[in-house]
């Protein structure tokens, strides 16, 4: 696997001509996801068009490794993390190596720096206490009101009893407990595809941060590749890990 840090320029002069564009692609979950995408063209996509001119076309970009089940061998997911001042990073963790040179040729304005890209090859034990942040969409399945249907998701209170159950019944089957929440900051983000798109779409957003116990070390690994939860194309489910 890999990690990728991409610190984005989101400005805070507003004297300065396009000043606040990285501010509204922030704002649009889907056209980040986008343009993350194009972190991993095929080698025809890059092949024909190097300078990246071509408009976006989905088939062009990661067959096998967009728009799959994240796991070891397939599929990224990514997170915004605001910092002061005037930034924010989006880290990235892909099954293959990105191209971010690709991704951003067309779009350097919204990179304050050249981005950071490290193999990442992690060893879990059993017992292994470790610091933890991720960023869930905390929803539930309601009774379907037709058998044999999936019901429809709702979010889950925004009450710290809820928002806990809520990870702790995903970390009983990632193979972990939670030791210490420090960290819970529910609320909600958007996006929609175009700007015809009156309205878009809402999705509950929940940070968690604090401190964990690995249990099942197999378990564990496999949430960390594949994410907790759902909506991972909007930036959800990247369990980010380090030792306590």
């Amino acid at each position: 696997m890999y990690h990728s840090l991409l610190l984005i320029d989101t400005g805070n002069n507003p004297d300065r001509p396009g000043w606040n564009i990285a501010r509204r692609w922030l704002g649009n979950l889907y056209r980040v996801h986008q343009r993350l995408c194009m972190g991993f063209p095929t080698a025809q996509r890059a092949g024909e068009d190097d300078p990246f001119l071509r408009p976006y076309l989905p088939h062009d970009f990661a067959r096998g490794h967009v728009h799959r089940p994240r796991a070891r061998q397939q599929g990224f997911l990514f997170r915004i993390d605001p910092l002061p001042p005037g930034r924010a990073a989006i880290l990235v963790q892909s099954a293959i190596a990105p191209d971010w040179s690709y991704a951003f040729r067309n779009a350097q304005h919204l990179l304050a720096a050249a981005p950071n890209v490290r193999p990442w090859d992690p060893a879990f034990a059993e017992g292994q206490h470790m610091r933890f942040r991720l960023r869930a969409n905390t929803v539930r399945r309601v009774a379907p009101k037709v058998p044999g249907k999936d019901g429809p998701r709702v979010p889950v209170p925004p009450t710290p009893e809820a928002l806990r159950a809520w990870l702790d019944q995903r970390a009983a089957r990632a193979g972990f407990v939670v030791d210490e929440l420090a960290c819970v900051v529910p609320g909600y983000v958007s996006w929609r595809k175009s700007a015809k798109d009156n309205g878009g779409a809402r999705l509950r957003s929940v940070l968690y941060e604090g401190r964990l116990t690995v249990r099942d070390a197999g378990a564990f690994r496999t949430a960390v590749e594949s994410g907790i939860g759902p909506a991972k194309a909007f930036g959800f489910g990247l369990l980010s890990v380090k030792p306590a």
